[in-house]
């Protein structure tokens, strides 16, 4: 089985990289990458104790915007020395950071509420801060009964500056430490709304612009026609197909090596990308 779309404790995901890993053993991946949000922390982690009779990928997700609107990015097999991907890195950990400081202010104002000293340098010290974990701040402080309704809640309505990054020099950095840039969920991610095929298509124009290189054609949301659809713009585009379930542990209800909504099965041929790391 494989699946190039993950994410562990470094981002937004529940599974330090050694509990990811015993996943990753129990549902018999064995061609893999980690791909946390605007951090390369885990990934590099991973490297370090993944097991040589399994094919490990060095990943990266990082949230972008364009003309077309909003997207992500999987960056693949890259050099994390790069001097362009690291600037890129560290813009991306400064926006965060910004926006956290900003949600910090607005739940102390508008609400009352504050976290302990501990907490607070524990939310500035990740490299990849988002809502998912100030939402369970605030559950274990009995604000809320779930995640999902504290962020509804208390932090949806903080309203703050973006913090994506530009998708055209995002793919540019990539290239630059030698890496392959792909379009993540290209019609939406997990319970977020379908992108229309008119966006998608002008989404692809402008970021092949830049040089990505590949789609994620295989998803764990999508069915076989919009899996179809991919796989012909893949083509039409000269771009490579990946494939990747976006598995957050907990944090949402997807399995790791589900990489379509009906079963759909693949096999290292199907994945041009192979080939390119």
């Amino acid at each position: 089985m494989i699946d190039l779309h993950m994410h562990s404790r470094a981002s937004d995901g529940t599974d330090s990289i050694a509990e990811l890993l015993e996943n990753i053993r129990r549902a018999g991946i064995n061609i893999f990458s980690v791909t946390d949000h605007d951090t390369i922390d885990g990934t590099l982690e991973m490297e370090s104790i993944v097991p040589k009779n399994m094919r490990f990928i060095r990943g990266i997700e990082f949230s972008c915007k364009t003309a077309a609107g909003k997207c992500h990015i999987l960056g693949y097999g890259f050099d994390s020395e790069n001097e362009d991907f690291k600037q890129m890195l560290e813009e991306g950990r400064m926006r965060r950071r910004n926006k956290l400081e900003r949600r910090l202010e607005f739940l102390k104002s508008e609400f009352g509420i504050e976290f302990t000293d501990n907490e607070v340098s524990k939310l500035r010290s990740m490299n990849s801060v988002g809502k998912p974990h100030l939402g369970n701040f605030l559950v274990e402080h009995g604000f809320s009964a779930d995640k999902n309704s504290a962020i509804e809640k208390y932090i949806n309505p903080c309203k703050t500056e973006s913090d994506r990054l530009d998708g055209e020099k995002v793919v540019r950095a990539i290239l630059s430490a030698g890496g392959i840039p792909v379009l993540a969920h290209p019609f939406g991610g997990t319970n977020e709304k379908e992108v229309p095929l008119e966006k998608f298509e002008r989404q692809v124009e402008i970021l092949r612009g830049s040089g990505l290189m590949g789609l994620e054609c295989y998803y764990s949301k999508y069915d076989e026609s919009q899996i179809g659809l991919l796989l012909k713009a893949a083509e039409k585009n000269g771009l490579c197909v990946s494939a990747g379930s976006d598995y957050h542990g907990k944090n949402k209800k997807v399995s790791l090596g589900e990489v379509s909504k009906s079963g759909v099965e693949v096999s290292p041929e199907m994945l041009t990308i192979l080939s390119l790391v």
